[in-house]
């Protein structure tokens, strides 16, 4: 179950859409910075294959300018 942590930079004038567009993503939460054009960014998928579909929905928001990973980790799942 991989869980990240991103810095999420918006587009100039573009922060309110990206907090609307990636608050729409189940896998994603998201919490705007209070003093700065910046978003954090907490991700959860449960498989692989889930991780890369929400790697293509950030990739294709166009209020998205950069996307800097701070820490990710997967969890072990039991059998």
């Amino acid at each position: 179950m991989p869980i990240k942590s991103y810095l999420a930079h918006p587009h100039n004038g573009k922060k309110n859409e990206l907090v609307q567009a990636l608050s729409r993503i189940d896998q994603c939460e998201v919490m705007p910075a209070q003093n700065k054009d910046l978003l954090i960014l907490i991700t959860e998928t449960e498989s692989n294959t889930e991780e890369e579909i929400l790697k293509e929905k950030l990739e294709a928001l166009k209020s998205l300018k950069l996307l800097a990973m701070v820490s990710g980790f997967n969890t072990p799942q039991k059998n």
